[in-house]
């Protein structure tokens, strides 16, 4: 079975960059962890694969009704359990069946295994907030696994 690639992307905050759209071109999917800031961001992002997107703190409104809190997304054999705030976790993954737990909130790039269950949070591809990398992240599931990939972005900091 060939591999398949997804996207990742978290706090965006109402601003999807130029160079966040390149990166997670050639995704066949894409996962955003929530603080999207604007409904328009995820029709964007469904131009270049189907989006997995989950409602975070900030995201206020009628528009973000449309996103449920947690979502599970199952690809290539692989179950995803997405979240915005990883605190908010209040199931047990392994358990679950989930291979991987993508969350976002921290603005922090992030990437670990715990008890045979990846923990993954892509950082922030939005507004820099301190001195915190810019960036997206990528999954690559093969032969029934998951790894991760933290893709910093360099960007072009007087848009925000």
């Amino acid at each position: 079975m060939p591999s398949i690639l997804i996207g990742v992307i978290s706090d965006t905050h109402g601003l999807l960059r130029p160079e966040a759209l390149e990166a997670l071109r050639g995704s066949e999917h894409i996962i955003h962890a929530g603080d999207v800031g604007t409904f328009d961001i995820i029709e964007i992002l469904s131009r270049i694969a189907p989006v997995t997107a989950v409602r975070g703190n900030v995201d206020k409104g009628e528009w973000s009704c449309q996103l449920p809190e947690t979502q599970v997304l199952e690809l290539g054999g692989v179950s995803i359990y997405v979240l915005h705030d990883l605190a908010q976790l209040d199931l047990k993954p392994k358990a679950a069946g989930f291979a991987a737990v993508i969350s976002g909130h921290s603005h922090v790039p992030k990437q670990e295994t715990r008890d045979e269950v990846l923990y993954f949070t892509p950082g922030s591809a939005g507004p820099r907030r301190f001195k915190l990398p810019v960036s997206i992240g990528k999954l690559i599931l093969e032969d029934g696994g998951v790894r991760g990939e933290i893709l910093p972005l360099t960007v072009n900091d007087s848009r925000r």
